[in-house]
């Protein structure tokens, strides 16, 4: 361990932690920091956020590994299999703090985010996710009260909503812990796809040329789409969705004899959407 923290790599977290605030670590890297088991530490990747400490499950113990969800590794900057620095911080109770939603949200009482977010470590900049109604609301931290290392909310934390904040625009939160199953399908996926974009310098070295394009085939329902959205989150890439029908409908417009109207207007779509000629 050096003096900025312990260095550990990047695993998906338990399919029960996910949207929890919180990273799981073995019992000797707990050790290492002179943390216990709900303690909360900084994780330091291209960026800083913080997360309450818990044990791995013995399956995983002595693999040098730490477990964070998908907002997690976005709030810190990091994917699946880099490696992340983290040691032990105080926190200190929230007295205040301000969101912004980062898309439509419905009316929402402001006392329910203290509900939701109870124990829940946070600092300014964090992307935050509030369980409603079977969905999910993203908000992010704009402002805290006192100004610490890390506020862990409680209940007397008082929750402001600010208006809607910078929409993830082409950016969807979806995170491979929200897939169900598939594993296989989803290791060779990001072989194909995330590796090349996070890592190109790899096959520049190889000396070979990363995949142009992926096609995922399969009924209805299985993912597929869901697959797409999770690797263009976890790869900070623009996603496009375009489904069949709309393409029909394109189809329908272009025998009927619109064919310049309507090819203009996509390409104008796509070309507003993915700023390319």
């Amino acid at each position: 361990m050096s003096e900025n923290g312990l260095s550990l790599k990047v695993l998906e977290a338990y399919t029960r932690d996910v949207g929890r605030g919180v990273a799981r670590i073995d019992y000797d890297s707990m050790d290492t920091l002179n943390a216990s088991t709900g303690d909360v530490i900084e994780l330091k990747g291209k960026r800083r956020t913080v997360a309450k400490c818990l044990p791995l499950y013995p399956s995983d113990e002595g693999k040098g590994i730490i477990r964070i969800d998908g907002l997690g590794r976005n709030n810190s900057g990091i994917a699946i299999g880099d490696t992340i620095t983290v040691k032990k911080i105080k926190a200190v109770p929230a007295e205040k703090v301000v969101v912004a939603p980062l898309e439509a949200i419905p009316p929402i009482d402001e006392r329910y985010l203290a509900d939701a977010l109870e124990s829940v470590p946070l600092i300014k900049g964090d992307n935050v996710m509030v369980p409603y109604f079977g969905g999910r609301l993203t908000f992010q931290v704009i402002g805290v009260t006192p100004a610490a290392d890390a506020v862990l909310v409680t209940q007397k934390t008082t929750f402001h909503i600010a208006e809607k904040g910078e929409t993830l625009r082409g950016v969807p939160q979806v995170t491979y812990e929200d897939i169900g199953g598939i594993r296989d399908e989803i290791k060779k996926v990001r072989e194909m796809i995330e590796l090349p974009l996070r890592h190109p310098e790899i096959f520049e070295k190889l000396g070979i040329e990363a995949p142009k394009g992926v096609l995922l085939y399969g009924p209805p329902g299985t993912g597929k789409t869901l697959l797409a959205k999770a690797v263009a989150n976890e790869s900070n890439a623009h996603f496009i969705s375009i489904s069949g029908p709309e393409m029909s409908c394109i189809s329908d417009v272009i025998i009927n004899g619109w064919i310049r109207s309507k090819r203009k207007s996509y390409c104008n779509f796509c070309n507003q959407q993915t700023k390319c000629n």
